[in-house]
Protein backbone atom coordinates (compact mmCIF):
# COMPACT_ATOMS: atom_id res chain seq x y z
CA UNK A 1 0.00 0.00 0.00
CA UNK A 2 1.02 3.55 -0.66
CA UNK A 3 2.60 5.29 2.37
CA UNK A 4 2.77 1.98 4.27
CA UNK A 5 5.92 1.00 6.12
CA UNK A 6 8.49 -0.94 4.10
CA UNK A 7 9.16 -3.27 7.02
CA UNK A 8 6.42 -4.17 9.48
CA UNK A 9 7.35 -3.52 13.15
CA UNK A 10 8.59 -6.47 15.15
CA UNK A 11 6.81 -7.75 18.25
CA UNK A 12 9.52 -6.15 20.41
CA UNK A 13 8.99 -2.79 18.71
CA UNK A 14 5.21 -2.99 19.17
CA UNK A 15 5.69 -3.67 22.89
CA UNK A 16 8.22 -0.85 23.17
CA UNK A 17 5.90 1.65 21.46
CA UNK A 18 3.01 0.61 23.70
CA UNK A 19 5.10 1.17 26.82
CA UNK A 20 6.96 4.22 25.53
CA UNK A 21 5.36 6.00 22.53
CA UNK A 22 7.52 7.65 19.88
CA UNK A 23 6.34 11.04 21.10
CA UNK A 24 7.40 10.09 24.66
CA UNK A 25 5.28 10.47 27.76
CA UNK A 26 6.73 13.95 28.34
CA UNK A 27 5.29 15.22 25.06
CA UNK A 28 2.01 13.46 25.79
CA UNK A 29 1.85 15.17 29.19
CA UNK A 30 2.58 18.52 27.55
CA UNK A 31 -0.26 17.90 25.12
CA UNK A 32 -2.70 17.22 27.97
CA UNK A 33 -1.59 20.35 29.81
CA UNK A 34 -1.88 22.39 26.61
CA UNK A 35 -5.45 21.20 26.14
CA UNK A 36 -6.24 22.03 29.79
CA UNK A 37 -4.95 25.58 29.35
CA UNK A 38 -7.26 26.07 26.36
CA UNK A 39 -10.42 25.09 28.25
CA UNK A 40 -12.65 28.06 29.02
CA UNK A 41 -14.38 26.48 32.01
CA UNK A 42 -13.69 27.55 35.59
CA UNK A 43 -10.80 25.94 37.50
CA UNK A 44 -13.33 24.07 39.65
CA UNK A 45 -15.13 22.55 36.66
CA UNK A 46 -11.86 21.63 34.95
CA UNK A 47 -10.54 20.04 38.14
CA UNK A 48 -13.82 18.16 38.69
CA UNK A 49 -13.66 16.80 35.14
CA UNK A 50 -10.05 15.69 35.49
CA UNK A 51 -10.79 14.10 38.86
CA UNK A 52 -13.64 12.13 37.28
CA UNK A 53 -11.29 10.88 34.56
CA UNK A 54 -8.64 9.92 37.11
CA UNK A 55 -11.17 8.07 39.26
CA UNK A 56 -12.55 6.08 36.32
CA UNK A 57 -9.01 5.18 35.21
CA UNK A 58 -8.66 3.23 38.45
CA UNK A 59 -11.59 0.96 37.56
CA UNK A 60 -11.20 -2.25 35.53
CA UNK A 61 -13.77 -1.18 32.92
CA UNK A 62 -11.32 -0.86 30.04
CA UNK A 63 -12.89 0.46 26.87
CA UNK A 64 -15.49 2.47 28.80
CA UNK A 65 -13.29 4.97 30.64
CA UNK A 66 -14.12 7.90 28.33
CA UNK A 67 -17.87 7.26 28.58
CA UNK A 68 -17.90 6.74 32.34
CA UNK A 69 -15.64 9.74 32.95
CA UNK A 70 -17.90 11.96 30.87
CA UNK A 71 -20.98 10.67 32.69
CA UNK A 72 -19.50 11.22 36.15
CA UNK A 73 -18.25 14.67 35.18
CA UNK A 74 -21.68 15.63 33.84
CA UNK A 75 -23.34 14.42 37.06
CA UNK A 76 -20.94 16.56 39.12
CA UNK A 77 -21.28 19.55 36.74
CA UNK A 78 -17.66 19.34 35.66
CA UNK A 79 -16.00 19.80 32.28
CA UNK A 80 -16.67 16.77 30.08
CA UNK A 81 -13.64 17.52 27.91
CA UNK A 82 -11.46 17.75 31.01
CA UNK A 83 -12.76 14.34 32.10
CA UNK A 84 -11.48 12.84 28.84
CA UNK A 85 -8.08 14.39 29.49
CA UNK A 86 -8.16 13.02 33.03
CA UNK A 87 -8.34 9.47 31.71
CA UNK A 88 -4.77 9.91 30.45
CA UNK A 89 -3.89 9.00 34.06
CA UNK A 90 -4.40 5.42 32.91
CA UNK A 91 -1.60 4.29 30.61
CA UNK A 92 0.46 1.17 29.88
CA UNK A 93 2.85 2.42 32.56
CA UNK A 94 0.28 3.01 35.30
CA UNK A 95 -2.30 0.29 34.59
CA UNK A 96 -0.23 -2.63 35.96
CA UNK A 97 0.31 -0.78 39.25
CA UNK A 98 -3.36 0.27 39.42
CA UNK A 99 -4.61 -3.25 38.70
CA UNK A 100 -2.39 -4.94 41.27
CA UNK A 101 -3.13 -2.30 43.92
CA UNK A 102 -6.91 -2.34 43.46
CA UNK A 103 -6.93 -6.15 43.28
CA UNK A 104 -5.01 -6.54 46.55
CA UNK A 105 -6.97 -3.83 48.39
CA UNK A 106 -10.25 -5.31 47.18
CA UNK A 107 -9.28 -8.75 48.45
CA UNK A 108 -8.28 -7.19 51.76
CA UNK A 109 -11.71 -5.58 52.12
CA UNK A 110 -13.42 -8.86 51.17
CA UNK A 111 -11.19 -10.90 53.48
CA UNK A 112 -10.12 -13.14 50.60
CA UNK A 113 -6.84 -13.95 48.91
CA UNK A 114 -5.74 -15.06 45.46
CA UNK A 115 -2.64 -16.60 43.97
CA UNK A 116 -3.27 -15.07 40.53
CA UNK A 117 0.00 -13.71 39.14
CA UNK A 118 0.47 -10.29 37.61
CA UNK A 119 0.84 -11.57 34.05
CA UNK A 120 -2.21 -13.79 34.38
CA UNK A 121 -4.22 -10.86 35.75
CA UNK A 122 -3.14 -8.57 32.88
CA UNK A 123 -3.94 -11.24 30.28
CA UNK A 124 -7.43 -11.87 31.65
CA UNK A 125 -8.22 -8.17 31.78
CA UNK A 126 -7.01 -7.72 28.22
CA UNK A 127 -9.25 -10.61 27.15
CA UNK A 128 -12.19 -8.91 28.86
CA UNK A 129 -11.47 -5.66 26.99
CA UNK A 130 -11.43 -7.45 23.63
CA UNK A 131 -14.66 -9.30 24.39
CA UNK A 132 -16.43 -6.08 25.40
CA UNK A 133 -15.36 -4.44 22.14
CA UNK A 134 -16.28 -7.28 19.79
CA UNK A 135 -18.70 -9.65 21.56
CA UNK A 136 -20.41 -7.95 24.47
CA UNK A 137 -22.73 -10.88 25.12
CA UNK A 138 -19.87 -13.29 25.62
CA UNK A 139 -18.03 -10.57 27.54
CA UNK A 140 -20.69 -10.52 30.25
CA UNK A 141 -20.65 -14.29 30.38
CA UNK A 142 -16.87 -14.21 30.85
CA UNK A 143 -17.24 -11.42 33.40
CA UNK A 144 -19.61 -13.28 35.71
CA UNK A 145 -18.33 -16.82 35.36
CA UNK A 146 -14.61 -16.57 34.72
CA UNK A 147 -13.36 -13.09 35.52
CA UNK A 148 -15.74 -12.08 38.29
CA UNK A 149 -13.41 -13.41 41.05
CA UNK A 150 -10.81 -10.97 39.66
CA UNK A 151 -13.01 -8.07 38.65
CA UNK A 152 -15.04 -8.00 41.88
CA UNK A 153 -12.13 -7.16 44.22
CA UNK A 154 -10.77 -4.73 41.61
CA UNK A 155 -14.06 -2.84 41.51
CA UNK A 156 -14.17 -2.64 45.31
CA UNK A 157 -10.49 -1.72 45.54
CA UNK A 158 -10.81 0.92 42.82
CA UNK A 159 -13.15 2.99 45.00
CA UNK A 160 -10.66 3.98 47.74
CA UNK A 161 -7.73 4.08 45.30
CA UNK A 162 -9.69 6.21 42.82
CA UNK A 163 -10.89 8.55 45.55
CA UNK A 164 -7.36 9.18 46.80
CA UNK A 165 -5.88 9.86 43.36
CA UNK A 166 -8.88 11.91 42.19
CA UNK A 167 -8.86 14.09 45.32
CA UNK A 168 -5.14 14.77 44.95
CA UNK A 169 -5.68 15.44 41.25
CA UNK A 170 -8.58 17.80 41.93
CA UNK A 171 -6.71 20.10 44.31
CA UNK A 172 -3.49 19.99 42.28
CA UNK A 173 -5.15 20.71 38.92
CA UNK A 174 -7.47 23.35 40.39
CA UNK A 175 -4.50 25.24 41.83
CA UNK A 176 -2.48 24.98 38.61
CA UNK A 177 -5.39 26.19 36.46
CA UNK A 178 -6.13 29.05 38.88
CA UNK A 179 -2.53 30.25 38.69
CA UNK A 180 -2.43 29.94 34.91
CA UNK A 181 -5.74 31.71 34.32
CA UNK A 182 -4.81 34.47 36.78
CA UNK A 183 -1.49 35.14 35.04
CA UNK A 184 -3.13 35.03 31.64
CA UNK A 185 -5.83 37.47 32.75
CA UNK A 186 -3.16 39.87 34.00
CA UNK A 187 -1.34 39.75 30.67
CA UNK A 188 -4.61 40.40 28.83
CA UNK A 189 -5.49 43.29 31.15
CA UNK A 190 -2.09 44.86 30.58
CA UNK A 191 -2.51 44.74 26.83
CA UNK A 192 -6.14 45.84 27.04
CA UNK A 193 -7.54 42.97 25.02
CA UNK A 194 -10.60 42.33 27.14
CA UNK A 195 -11.51 39.50 29.51
CA UNK A 196 -10.02 36.04 29.41
CA UNK A 197 -11.93 33.60 27.22
CA UNK A 198 -9.60 30.63 27.03
CA UNK A 199 -8.19 29.20 23.85
CA UNK A 200 -11.40 27.78 22.44
CA UNK A 201 -15.09 28.46 22.43
CA UNK A 202 -16.38 30.81 25.14
CA UNK A 203 -18.86 28.15 26.13
CA UNK A 204 -17.90 25.92 29.00
CA UNK A 205 -17.47 22.31 27.89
Amino acid sequence: MLFSRRNSPSIYEKIRIAAWPRRSWLRSARYVLHRLWRLSASPHKIAIGCAAGIFVSCTPFLGFHFILAGLFSWMMRGSILASALGTFFGSPLTFPLIWITTFNIGNWFLGTSSDIGRLDLAERLDELRVYFLYDIGFAFEMLFYTLWPIVKPMIIGSIPVGLVFSLVGYFLIKKIVEVYQSRRQKRIDIHGNGPITGGGSPAEV
